[in-house]
């Protein structure tokens, strides 16, 4: 476990060893050095209380990086008929597609759609592209190339971010991608969402938990970068069991984590259920407390690259927060800030 007395000495006291910058903006094109130059309380090397993959991006590209999201036309195996039909009870994918990812485009006029719209949107240089709606190994591995490397022909594009299942790869695609991140950021995304068999079969995903270990074992030590998924507050999952998940996911070797507290959106089956038997949803301060204690029990050097879901208002059904995404990660830090907390606090290696 983290000595927390020796954590606490290296934290920099107000005013020690720091200036206003510290405090306050970053100068425009120097947020990699001031991230270098940073006092390291944690052991991730910033003084975040929790391991920002946005500031791991800046670390190794020098500069910020967007994803360009693509939709190549992909659907799932349990959407299809292969393991289920219809889908996650939760996923309505059209719900965060952005609108330059129009039917009928070419992944090439995609990349170059979205590049321009993130260049003029927020100044950015360099960008990964997001094969990101359904999963997006789902086909042959050459129907995979041909859609894969179009988006790393643009200069612009150091990488690729691939959404997908467990039980969506094999050996020849893991080997292909291990092949690619020689030259290339690549990173794969499995989709866990929870731990527990019984909620995955509630939710018709599909797979099971042991594939999931079963795929982030095989893509471990290739190079690639291993994300995953979890969402917080699905129906009849208790607090324990949520806080449990930190504790048995941080024995798996990922690279990163998306968290999301559960939020129902229209037009899904979860959404139906809902409404004709409504089941608990986080309130937000309770949520704020639940994501301070989940961190506290995650792996300290997983990358936290979100703590919340996020999806637009128009429509979202449930809960009803009327707070932006980038709030919710401010109240989170001020809140771990506030019990003296940080990410892998709690962490105990599994002996």
């Amino acid at each position: 476990m983290i000595d927390s007395k020796r954590l606490r000495a290296l934290r920099p006291r107000p005013g020690e060893g720091q200036s206003s910058t510290e405090h306050g903006v970053i100068p425009k094109g120097a947020k990699a050095e001031y991230l270098a130059a940073s006092p390291a309380a944690y052991p991730w090397g910033t003084t975040r209380r929790y391991n920002s993959y946005k500031d791991f991006l800046v670390q190794r590209f020098g500069g910020r990086l967007q994803k360009v999201s693509v939709d190549a036309g992909f659907t799932c195996p349990n959407r299809d008929g292969l393991k289920a039909l219809g889908g996650c009870t939760y996923c309505n994918n059209t719900s965060f597609v952005p609108a330059y990812c129009k039917p009928g485009m070419s992944i090439r006029e995609q990349v170059e759609a979205g590049v321009e719209y993130l260049e003029r949107r927020y100044k950015a240089r360099q960008f990964l592209a997001y094969f990101q709606a359904y999963s997006n190994t789902y086909a042959p591995l050459e129907q995979l190339k041909r859609l894969y490397e179009p988006a790393l022909e643009n200069p612009q594009i150091k990488g690729l971010v691939v959404g997908t299942r467990p039980d969506c790869v094999d050996e020849q695609k893991i080997a292909y991608f291990e092949q690619l991140a020689k030259d290339y950021y690549i990173s794969l995304e499995y989709g866990l969402e929870s731990i527990f068999d019984r909620t995955l079969e509630a939710l018709n995903r599909g797979h099971t938990f042991r594939e999931w270990v079963e795929a982030v074992e095989m893509t471990a030590g290739r190079g690639i970068h291993i994300c995953s998924h979890v969402i917080l507050g699905l129906p009849g999952e208790t607090r324990e069991q949520m806080l449990e998940t930190a504790q048995v996911i941080s024995q798996h070797p990922i690279d990163s984590l998306k968290i999301h507290h559960l939020h129902i959106v229209k037009k899904t089956v979860l959404a139906a259920q809902y409404k004709r038997n409504p089941f608990p949803v986080f309130g937000y301060r309770e949520y704020l407390d639940l994501a301070v204690e989940f961190l506290q029990r995650l792996r300290p050097d997983i990358h936290i690259q979100r703590l919340c879901g996020e999806t637009h208002p128009r429509n979202l059904v449930a809960p009803i927060w009327g707070v932006r995404p980038a709030t919710v990660m401010q109240h989170i830090e001020e809140a771990l800030e506030k019990e003296d907390a940080w990410q892998g606090q709690l962490y105990q290696p599994k002996k």
